[in-house]
């Protein structure tokens, strides 16, 4: 088989700020720490990184084996305030590596909901750092995924409402949702919370696409921001490949493409990256 003409990794590819920050405490503490380490959920939505983890001895947190006082690091998606109580309630020494841009969402919450506005979250309710925004509000708070959502909202026509969006929601379709939330006429405060990285990334990963004649997106399965990338990419670019490692690239995929385009979810190692980008070239 022909090598393709190019093959172009993504500037904004692998590791965010926030994930980058979380697994670098995790590799600080294993050289200071001696007792017990464990992370509060999966530190990052990459199984190599949280696999590599376990050998040298950092596990998940289980509130029923987890020894008294143990170190327990908070992973960038962050939590609600009850985790912070019942982890010092145990005794455990906690870590808070919660991503900057997340806490800023608590923050907002916490005060508009005490202000008595409604809180809309634009987002997955099943992620974790949808759940930990939502334990921030102490009023009504709702989350939407799709734009038809917000014509199920039960609120009359100038109810006081702040809407904000998960950090790696999809950013044009926050736009879309902005526009229609206006057309409901509420009394709405909008934030845009998403980060600014992920806008870059995923207004980059389609240019990528739109210019490749094949996509490899790199990622955890269970990675929301990843997820979004491949969607993005698969609009874009009908030869659009989700992948987690190089294990799982097979060569037939570039058969035909020139220029290949590759991006990686912000819970990508920078290693799993460039082993993709070897196997495309080689």
């Amino acid at each position: 088989m022909e090598h393709p003409a190019s093959v172009t990794v993504a500037k904004t590819a692998g590791f965010c700020f926030g994930v980058k920050r979380a697994v670098d405490r995790v590799y600080e503490l294993i050289e200071s720490e001696k007792g017990p380490i464990y992370t509060y959920g999966p530190i990052i939505h990459n199984e190599q990184v949280v696999e590599d983890l376990k050998k040298r001895g950092v596990d998940i947190y289980d509130p029923e084996t987890a020894a008294p006082g143990s170190v327990v690091v908070l992973r960038s998606h962050g939590v609600g305030k009850q985790v912070y109580r019942e982890l010092e309630e145990k005794g455990h020494t906690i870590v808070d590596a919660t991503c900057p841009f997340v806490e800023r969402i608590h923050k907002i919450v916490e005060e508009e909901s005490a202000a008595g506005k409604k809180i809309l979250i634009a987002g997955d309710a099943t992620h974790p750092e949808v759940e930990g925004i939502m334990a921030f509000a102490s009023g009504e708070v709702r989350c939407i995924t799709k734009l038809d959502e917000i014509d199920e909202l039960p609120w009359e026509k100038g109810t006081p409402v702040c809407f904000v969006a998960q950090t790696t929601f999809n950013h044009q379709n926050f736009q879309n949702m902005v526009e229609k939330i206006f057309e409901k006429g509420y009394d709405t405060r909008i934030v845009n919370t998403i980060c600014n990285a992920t806008q870059e990334r995923q207004e980059e990963a389609g240019r990528l696409a739109e210019a490749s004649d094949v996509m490899i997106v790199v990622g955890g399965r269970s990675s929301s921001n990843t997820q979004k990338l491949y969607e993005i990419c698969k609009g874009k670019c009908a030869r659009t490949y989700f992948i987690q490692t190089a294990e799982d690239f097979h060569s037939e995929v570039l058969h035909g493409g020139d220029n290949v385009g590759i991006t990686a979810g912000a819970s990508t190692p920078s290693n799993i990256i460039q082993e993709v980008k070897t196997k495309c070239q080689n």
